[in-house]
């Protein structure tokens, strides 16, 4: 079984989307465990609003807001999930129908996956928020005049799906296109690699981290675009006063492992 590793914080409009989103699967054949990072009662009424009629497992794991602390939730979830592999989305992403089969397509022993995302505009994302209900429906029938009027920043890797190769996989450890709001491994090797850094502080680069230390523990990396692509709600950027010391943190273990 799949388990979705679900991270949100103070967004209940957008994580509405997500698991209304996530609701909508093919492939089924999985659970979500929300990891909340301190987020107020007013996003545990949504999910207790939601998991009586819900189509897959819910568990909401919450900690105490004492900033930013993702790393430390996520750990939660890892120990939480009953899958054996485990789908890391953050709660201002919305999912393709084929998301989870698409997942599910790329997972091989020995891999872990990195995938992609569509960013949208603010005015989209406004407009997306104001919808009673997801409907993929509704937002592919306009995707053509979205994407000419700037709403999101990619249109072909909507419409064209490739499936597994070789030519996916990565050779070398780099830092581009790590998105932790959409990434894959199997559970086993992220306790290998005893899950995320918790000791860094602040958001940037905690993903990249957990990447480098999942490859230098000879997990190859796979590209997940062209297939598992999710819809990135613009909202304005973290506070990112801890992103250069993380990144000197993570380049620093990079370079120790090379000597």
């Amino acid at each position: 079984m799949i388990s979705i590793l679900l991270a949100t914080y103070n967004w209940p409009p957008a994580l509405k989307l997500c698991l209304e989103s996530l609701g909508t699967q093919t492939d089924l054949d999985f659970e979500i465990i929300i990891a909340d990072d301190g987020s107020t009662a007013e996003t545990k009424h949504l999910i207790d609003s939601i998991t009586a009629n819900f189509p897959v497992a819910i568990t909401h794991l919450w900690q105490e807001d004492q900033g930013f602390r993702k790393t430390r939730i996520l750990n939660q979830a890892i120990t939480a999930a009953q899958g054996d592999y485990l789908v890391f989305l953050d709660g201002d992403c919305i999912t393709q129908p084929d998301f989870v089969a698409r997942h599910r397509e790329l997972a091989k022993a020995g891999h872990l996956v990195t995938g992609s995302r569509v960013l949208l505009n603010q005015a989209l994302t406004n407009s997306l928020l104001s919808w009673p209900h997801w409907s993929f429906e509704r937002f592919t029938s306009n995707l053509l005049r979205y994407r000419l009027s700037g709403g999101i920043n990619k249109y072909l890797s909507l419409k064209i799906k490739l499936g597994k190769g070789t030519w996916r996989d990565y050779k070398q450890f780099v830092w581009r296109r790590i998105k932790g709001c959409n990434m894959a491994c199997w559970k086993v090797d992220a306790l290998a690699v005893q899950g995320f850094d918790e000791t860094m502080k602040g958001w940037g680069h905690e993903d990249a981290d957990f990447v480098f230390r999942l490859q230098h523990n000879h997990i190859i990396r796979t590209s997940g675009s062209w297939a598992t692509e999710v819809f990135h709600l613009f909202h304005r950027i973290h506070d990112q006063s801890n992103a250069a010391e993380n990144a000197r943190r993570v380049r620093e273990k990079i370079l120790a492992k090379a000597l």
